[in-house]
């Protein structure tokens, strides 16, 4: 893949890192100014996304040189269709989930953690989206890990703000996890150092042959990107350290966090490793994602708490992500799968982080979410429950909502490919997405002559959690422009052969 270098022309890519790097070494200094400066973050970063998305669409794949060291002894920053992508979502949920934050950790009254949380919560919000931006936009093996480093510890430190028993155990397991998980990167990253001598993923693609130390660096790098994406049966983690994180720490794990991992695999999987995975190989991560899909539903049934039943959620909409890998593979539906997967992540984003900050606001008001004891929560919450509701059809997949839209070009992909398994998983999440969904609005949306007496709710926090229940839906009607843009930017015209190159 072709690119042009920005060293001198574009410092885009370099400022996207950096600037929520430098916010939060400011809010450290600055707590009292810290909500102030992260609200003013979001513009500066959402602006800087959108220049470097003029420049890919005006002229391809970029690539700049940090310092003017070109690899391998320098750091690359690339950026194609695919992450310019990444760092769009990123920067949209990270606006609304700063918004919501303002009210969250605001000293009042009310079910939000202790107010210190917030001098922690604003210079640990930045770092998660320096490494964030940083991942989508590494060209570099080594860098990755640094950035799933800072992502990891970020992320449990964020975990752990409410300082509740149950949030500081899921807390150290997912601490546990993200540990191993790096690990296991680090190892592959040195087997593919020893056999190539880079660690730029272009010219690691170019040098990788089938060989011992090809297969190896495969599995170690896969099975700890897999551990960190929470993909069954190495979910274990994410149900706790979800349902139990304060609100927008929850919606940032769900919504962002997960998806990394994901997005560093397929990088990995249909570039670097091209030459040695074969069409085959890729049913395994579809079987798996097939399997979450039905398991996370299941749980999410069974769930007695709303915030446990979103979190075995996103276990089960994860999933549908991984059928992008067999489905991919094929000649056929390649462009379709790689533009359902993709748009997936957008409408499950918005969806996500919005019933994620409904349920925050449901234990705001209610001092619990147990979802039995939520009946007539609607007269009491009409906006945050109406969020839910439209989040809610995304994540089912009724349309007209960008749901729907991703999941029915995932079954036309299956259904091209004659894959009548991946489509029949895909159908049946969707029906059982409708039952936990509507099992909670069973509850909620009942009239009760005496409901029950709740706390007064911050409007911010409940028109953040409207928008993106909102931008969920209009990504349904608003499909067109925006597969077309994505389809543009898919970076790789055959999976199967390396690509990447600068």
């Amino acid at each position: 893949m072709g690119g042009h270098d920005l060293t001198s022309a574009c410092p885009w890519p370099a400022w996207i890192v950096a600037w929520p790097l430098l916010a939060a070494c400011a809010m450290i200094s600055l707590r009292r100014w810290a909500c102030a400066l992260g609200l003013l973050s979001w513009p500066a970063i959402a602006g800087l996304v959108a220049a470097l998305g003029y420049c890919v669409t005006l002229h391809g794949p970029q690539h700049m040189n940090l310092g003017g060291w070109a690899a391998p002894l320098g750091i690359q920053l690339r950026a194609d269709g695919l992450s310019v992508w990444m760092l769009g979502v990123t920067a949209l949920i990270g606006g609304f989930v700063s918004i919501y934050a303002a009210s969250y950790f605001r000293p009042q009254t009310g079910a939000a953690p202790p107010d210190s949380a917030a001098s922690f919560f604003w210079p640990l919000w930045m770092f998660c989206w320096t490494a964030l931006n940083a991942l989508f936009l590494s060209a570099d093996l080594f860098n990755i890990y640094v950035a799933f480093e800072v992502l990891g510890f970020a992320g449990v430190a964020l975990a752990a703000l409410s300082r509740e028993r149950a949030a500081l155990t899921a807390a150290v397991r997912y601490l546990l996890v993200s540990l191993m998980g790096s690990l296991s990167y680090l190892m592959g990253v040195a087997f593919l150092y020893a056999g190539t001598g880079t660690l730029a993923m272009g010219s690691a693609a170019s040098g990788l042959a089938p060989a011992p130390f090809s297969y190896a660096a495969f599995a170690l790098m896969s099975a700890g990107l897999v551990m960190k994406s929470a993909l069954f049966p190495l979910h274990f983690w994410l149900p706790p350290a979800h349902a139990n994180a304060p609100a927008p720490v929850s919606a940032v794990l769900s919504a962002l966090v997960v998806k990394a991992s994901f997005y560093i695999l397929l990088r990995l999987w249909f570039e670097v490793f091209g030459g040695i995975v074969t069409p085959s190989l890729a049913y395994v991560p579809g079987v798996l994602g097939s399997a979450a899909i039905l398991w996370g539903s299941i749980q999410a049934l069974a769930a007695s708490r709303l915030k446990q039943l979103i979190a075995y959620s996103t276990v089960a909409q994860v999933g549908h992500l991984f059928l992008v890998f067999p489905l991919g593979a094929a000649a056929g539906p390649r462009e379709t799968a790689w533009s359902a997967a993709f748009y997936f992540v957008l409408a499950h984003a918005c969806a996500k982080a919005a019933v994620f900050m409904a349920a925050g606001n449901v234990l705001w008001a209610f001092g619990h979410d147990r979802i039995d004891e939520l009946r007539g929560a609607v007269q009491q919450l009409p906006v945050s429950m109406f969020a839910f509701a439209v989040a809610g059809v995304s994540l089912i997949g009724l349309p007209p909502s960008g749901g729907f839209v991703a999941k029915w070009l995932f079954l036309i992909a299956a259904l091209e490919e004659s894959r009548w398994g991946f489509a029949t998983v895909v159908v049946a999440g969707g029906f059982l997405s409708t039952a936990y969904i509507f099992r909670f609005f069973s509850r909620t949306f009942s009239h009760v002559p005496e409901p029950a007496a709740c706390g007064k709710v911050p409007r911010p926090m409940e028109w953040s959690a409207l928008a993106l229940a909102v931008c969920a839906m209009a990504l349904g009607v608003a499909a067109a422009p925006a597969l077309e843009w994505l389809q543009s930017g898919i970076p790789i015209a055959d999976p199967w052969r390396a690509g990447g190159r600068p």
